[in-house]
C-alpha cells in the first residue's frame, strides 16, 4: 500500500474542504484528510472512499473528538476510513487494535526528536511513518535505515525538485497539500 512505486508516489493531503473533490478526481489512489469535525468527517471519508481512494484520517486534527483512545474505536466503527494518521503513539496502537491501518507522524526538529521518534516506532505497530518536514533528505535516509516501515515525506514541499529529493533519499511517497503539485507531478 505504501510501496512508493508507480502511482503511489504522491499523496494529496487535503487541508481545505474545497480541495477534497480535487483529490478525489486526481489519479492518486490515497488521500490524507486533515479537515473535518464531528459533524462533517463521516461525509468527507465517504466521499473519498466512494471515489475509490484509500482514506487516512488525521485524527489529531478532527474537531470535537479529542485524543482518548476510545475515539479511534468510534472512528473505526462509525466513520470507517482506511486508516488514521496521528502524532500520538497511543492512538496508533489503538488503531491497530481496531483493525485500521496507522501512520505515525513524526516532527523531526532536532536529534532528540529523531531519537524519540525511532523509539516510538519500535514500540508501536504503525504501518508507515510520515516525516515532517519533508525537506530533510539526510534524515529521511537515516530514518529509513533504522526501520523497515515505509517513509512518507510531508510538509513544506513546494516543487518537483523537493519531491524528487525526498524520494531519492528513501521516502516511499510524498504527501502535500498543494493541488497544483498533485496534478503537475502526475504529468511530469
Amino acid at each position: 500500500m505504501f510501496a512508493g512505486s508507480g502511482n503511489h508516489r504522491i499523496i494529496p493531503a487535503v487541508r481545505k474542504a474545497e480541495d477534497l473533490q480535487k483529490a478525489c478526481d486526481s489519479e492518486w489512489p490515497m488521500i490524507f484528510l486533515l479537515i473535518g469535525d464531528l459533524f462533517t468527517v463521516k461525509q468527507y471519508v465517504r466521499q473519498g472512499l466512494e471515489a475509490g481512494k484509500k482514506v487516512f484520517l488525521h485524527v489529531d486534527f478532527i474537531g470535537g473528538l479529542g485524543s482518548d483512545p476510545l475515539v479511534v474505536k468510534y472512528i473505526a466503527e462509525k466513520i470507517g476510513p482506511t486508516g488514521i494518521i496521528s502524532t500520538k503513539n497511543h492512538m496508533v496502537k489503538q488503531a491497530k487494535k481496531c483493525g485500521l491501518l496507522a501512520i505515525q507522524r513524526l516532527f523531526l526538529i532536532d536529534t532528540s526528536a529523531l531519537e524519540h521518534g525511532i523509539n516510538n516506532v519500535r514500540q508501536n505497530e504503525s504501518d508507515a511513518l510520515e516525516v515532517m518536514p519533508g525537506l530533510i533528505p539526510r534524515v529521511i535516509t537515516e530514518l529509513s535505515s533504522s526501520t523497515s516501515r515505509p517513509i512518507i515525506a510531508g510538509g513544506l514541499i513546494k516543487d518537483h525538485q523537493e519531491i524528487e529529493a525526498a524520494l531519492q533519499a528513501g521516502a516511499s511517497a510524498v504527501s502535500m497539500g498543494n493541488p497544483e503539485l498533485w496534478h503537475s507531478f502526475a504529468q511530469a
